[in-house]
């Protein structure tokens, strides 16, 4: 089992990372293992509605989106990591993240997914609440921990002077690699996934 990471930061060594890098660790002692994958600081394009979306995912592929769609697909769960930037996720990562979710989203029901937020002081909890409506719309179980997933600190190395914060990673990391044990056993079982009724959509307000 693997479990796919996005640092939604453009620093890739920075505060994101060292709580990403802290749920892999105990990841790894789980038997499961993880990858990072970095934004890095190239642009990265609006989701404009264009409805050109193609099995390969979004149709503008100048930036690295159908590159994380594709790993995104062969990954058990998912964990997306942003710095906070004015009480809020970093732009890049939702216009990344709309595009993958909008061209892709469907392809990742049933996953586990984790948001994770780092930030100096504030804004986290309100970083948290945008990120899990990804998982919400797209029929993918919530992982939680102790405290919200959060972690606090100016860099990665202050990050990891975060200790509940830290705790906090590692224990999302054993929620997630739990369930995902779970779900395995009952694919093991047989237990099918449920069937998602479509097709009915309100086009007016009440």
């Amino acid at each position: 089992m693997k479990v796919l990471m996005l640092n939604g930061s453009m620093h890739p060594n920075g505060t994101t990372f060292a709580a990403l890098t802290e749920i892999g660790r105990e990841l790894e002692q789980e038997g499961i293992s993880y990858e990072i994958f970095q934004m890095g600081g190239d642009a990265v394009r609006d989701c404009i509605g264009c409805g050109q979306c193609s099995e390969k995912g979004c149709v503008f592929d100048d930036d690295r989106v159908n590159e994380f769609v594709a790993k995104a697909k062969e990954a058990d769960g998912l964990i997306f990591g942003t710095p906070v930037y004015y009480a809020h996720p970093s732009g890049r990562i939702l216009s990344f993240l709309d595009r993958v979710f909008y061209s892709s989203g469907r392809s990742f029901a049933y996953k586990p997914g984790a948001a994770v937020a780092v930030a100096r002081r504030g804004g986290t909890s309100a970083s948290l609440d945008v990120l899990n409506k990804y998982f919400g719309i797209s029929q993918m179980p919530v992982v939680g921990s102790t405290y919200w997933n959060m972690a606090h600190g100016v860099n990665g190395l202050e990050a990891l002077l975060d200790e509940e914060g830290m705790q906090t990673m590692r224990n999302v990391a054993r929620n997630m690699a739990w369930m995902l044990k779970c779900f395995e056993a009952g694919r093991e079982k047989g237990i099918a996934l449920p069937q998602a009724e479509r097709g009915k959509r309100t086009n007016f307000i009440r």
